[in-house]
């Protein structure tokens, strides 16, 4: 059947789902065209104590029996910050580029390909879809920030997590709004946060710090938090602008 191809995932991630890949290709290798691992498992950004090992189970055809054998496995990696792959089928992948191409546009740009061939490397995003997505994303987000502020009632733990869990989001949104600028986006998380403020001629600080708070945990307070909350509004509004004048 092939042996996983593990050498590109950071090796605790590696470790934690490996023998999940494994049973998989040994009892329904049959079934499946390929595995991939995607995120930050197969970049320098993993860090074991807060990131999620992502991955994408690609089946020849769909079949809900493979589903069903497959659910309860996530109660026994899911202690391992495994979370539960994403499941799709050539055909599907070939009818979704217009529909989700900032999610395919990340999944080319980085990705692991771990067992059978890589569908992945060659997927081809349209430029008006991406803008599309783009611009949709920025102003749900816009409502996001608002009605999650609001209903955090000043909580600071809630106002800490929102902002940190938010972070993952915006940076596939950010690589996408890179490529629609003419430039190549980065993989590491502050590198895209970096090439976005040059390619936008946004203040992207803001966002830097969340994700310095992400893995420092250094705790924020109530007035640091507010703070965070007008820039966060702010830079993504200004980002919301520049998106609408782009043109494709």
């Amino acid at each position: 059947m092939g042996v996983l191809k593990l050498e590109n995932i950071a090796a605790p991630a590696a470790d934690r789902i490996g023998p999940f890949m494994e049973a998989l290709v040994r009892d329904y290798g049959e079934r499946i065209h390929s595995l991939h691992i995607t995120g930050t498992a197969v970049t320098k950004d993993y860090d074991e104590n807060v990131s999620d090992i992502n991955s994408i189970i690609v089946l020849k055809k769909m079949d809900l029996k493979f589903l069903e054998v497959l659910a309860p496995l996530g109660n026994r990696y899911g202690k391992d910050m495994v979370a539960a792959p994403l499941i799709m089928t050539p055909r599907y992948i070939e009818g979704s580029l217009d529909v989700f191409p900032i999610e395919f546009l990340n999944f080319r740009l980085i990705h692991s390909t771990v067992w059978g061939a890589d569908i992945l490397k060659d997927l081809v995003i349209d430029r008006k879809d991406l803008r599309q997505q783009c611009e949709r994303e920025l102003k749900t987000k816009l409502i996001w920030l608002r009605q999650g502020y609001l209903s955090t009632r000043g909580d600071r733990e809630q106002l800490t997590a929102g902002f940190v869990n938010a972070i993952s989001g915006y940076i596939p949104l950010f690589r996408s709004i890179i490529v629609l600028k003419g430039m190549e986006p980065p993989v590491r998380q502050r590198d895209v946060i970096t090439i976005l403020s040059q390619a936008a001629g946004v203040n992207t600080d803001v966002f830097s710090r969340v994700l310095r708070e992400k893995h420092e945990r250094t705790g924020l307070s109530l007035e640091d938090l507010n703070t965070i909350f007008e820039d966060y509004y702010a830079a993504t509004e200004e980002i919301n602008d520049i998106v609408d004048t782009i043109t494709v």
